[in-house]
């Protein structure tokens, strides 16, 4: 009840609201979207947000390589939509400002786990339809 109640605060903030306004531009600019993957992997790899993400690192490593190889042209079989939000929830993680600030220890990164675990269960399917072209693309075909 109370993540429920978390979720909704963010997803109506202006924080987020800004974040999905930018996503917007940003997923048409191959660049914007490469420096994002790199922000994102930086934050997740900083000292102490490691041991507070370790169930959330595997999610956010797989949104990289979605934006990564949407960013190259390799992968498109996502809606524009769908894609933005994704990218929207990324620069939110990358914020320090957002509704909960991350320089608040501990509780500073509730709101982007928040976001993340809303972020799966609403795309899901959409997430897991990449998870399995990637593994596809990996298997070698000897014909």
């Amino acid at each position: 009840m109370a993540n429920s109640s978390l979720i909704t605060r963010v997803l109506r903030s202006i924080f987020f609201s800004k974040a999905l306004g930018k996503a917007g531009r940003l997923s048409k600019n191959k660049a914007a979207m490469l420096l994002l993957v790199q922000q994102v992997l930086q934050k997740s790899n900083q000292k102490g947000m490691r041991n507070s993400l370790t169930d959330a690192i595997d999610q956010l490593q797989l949104l990289v390589r979605m934006v990564r190889s949407y960013a190259n042209g390799e992968y498109r079989g996502i809606a524009s939509s769908s894609f933005v939000k994704i990218v929207a929830c990324l620069i939110y993680f990358v914020s320090p400002i957002d509704l909960i600030p991350d320089f608040l220890p501990i509780i500073g990164i509730a709101d982007d786990l928040a976001l993340m675990g809303w972020l799966f269960k609403t795309l899901g399917g959409e997430i897991d339809k990449f998870s399995l072209w990637e593994r596809q693309k990996q298997v070698i075909n000897i014909g």
